[in-house]
């Protein structure tokens, strides 16, 4: 037996170890907790873990979360609440959007209206708020005159007289002069019925006439007021607040001869329908109208003013 098989007892050779590189390579790793290149070997031993007592393990508490921490699920449940809230606000503000753009959509109504009718609208528009407006100056003024010290017994006295004068022409009382129209209507009683009279009375005062009066051919007359009565009579003669008047018949108005003339013309109004029951109805212009003929005063039994 050699000495090699006597050295390692087992009478097997010694097992040749490998030979370290010479040179920089072969020099040990200079890091200070390098392995040693022996225990990397893999036929070192391995040294089994020390096995950990089960009551150690049962004494070390679990980590618990800190209390500013937070969770996922809450954060998640934060951010689900805001994007729902931003959705019904975004929902609200869509709604909001489409109630303003129908709200301010154009009128159906004007739309399909004729340029001509929406120039006459305007211009009545006008005229009525240019007449407002004349009210309103008057109507200050006379409360000017009214507060101004020593005049005002003087402006007050003025101002009843006018308004006693007007509501006299109004009422039938007093006699009244201007310009006006003359219109006359003829042709058979079918043509120049009370109903017909009637309504160029209603369009007269629907163009602003002020006073007026309807004579028939023989010369009477009667003062047109707001409870004048028109029945029709016999044989073509007309009854007005119990007076009869005979054909053919003319209403003497004072107002502007102008819109007074466009009302009576307009289509389908009072001059087509008397013609197209085959009568005839003309107008004339006059720079001084008489309205002379007065009705009696009429007595109040019930109303009283408001004092």
């Amino acid at each position: 037996m050699s000495e090699e098989h006597r050295e390692t007892g087992t009478g097997w050779p010694r097992p040749v170890e490998p030979e370290r590189p010479s040179g920089p390579a072969g020099e040990p790793d200079p890091r200070p907790d390098a392995p040693d290149p022996d225990e990397l070997s893999p036929l070192a031993p391995v040294e089994p873990a020390p096995e950990e007592d089960p009551a150690e393990r049962e004494a070390v508490p679990e980590s618990e979360p800190e209390p500013g921490a937070v969770t996922q699920p809450s954060r998640a449940r934060r951010f689900s609440s805001a994007g729902l809230m931003i959705a019904v606000l975004l929902a609200l503000l869509g709604f909001t959007l489409v109630v303003q753009l129908k709200t301010t959509s154009t009128d159906p109504t004007l739309a399909a209206t004729r340029e001509e009718d929406l120039v006459r609208i305007s211009s009545d528009l006008d005229s009525r708020e240019r007449r407002l407006r004349q009210d309103i100056e008057a109507l200050e003024e006379s409360q000017r005159q009214l507060r101004s010290g020593e005049q005002g017994r003087q402006a007050a006295l003025e101002e009843a007289t006018r308004r006693a004068d007007e509501l006299g022409i109004l009422a039938g009382t007093l006699p009244a002069v201007g310009p006006g129209l003359e219109v006359r209507f003829s042709g058979p009683a079918k043509a120049v019925s009370s109903t017909r009279i009637l309504d160029a009375v209603q369009e007269l005062r629907g163009a602003g006439a002020e006073a007026m009066q309807i004579q028939g051919a023989d010369g009477s007359a009667v003062r047109v007021i707001a409870s004048t009565y028109f029945v029709d009579g016999a044989e073509g003669d007309l009854v007005v607040d119990g007076r009869r008047l005979t054909g053919p018949f003319t209403i003497m108005v004072i107002g502007d001869p102008a819109t007074m003339r466009t009302a009576l013309n307009i289509p389908g109004g009072v001059v087509a329908s008397v013609r197209d029951g085959g009568g005839n109805v003309t107008s004339e212009d006059r720079e001084v109208v008489e309205v002379s003929q007065l009705h009696a005063p009429i007595k109040l039994d019930h109303a009283r003013p408001v004092s």
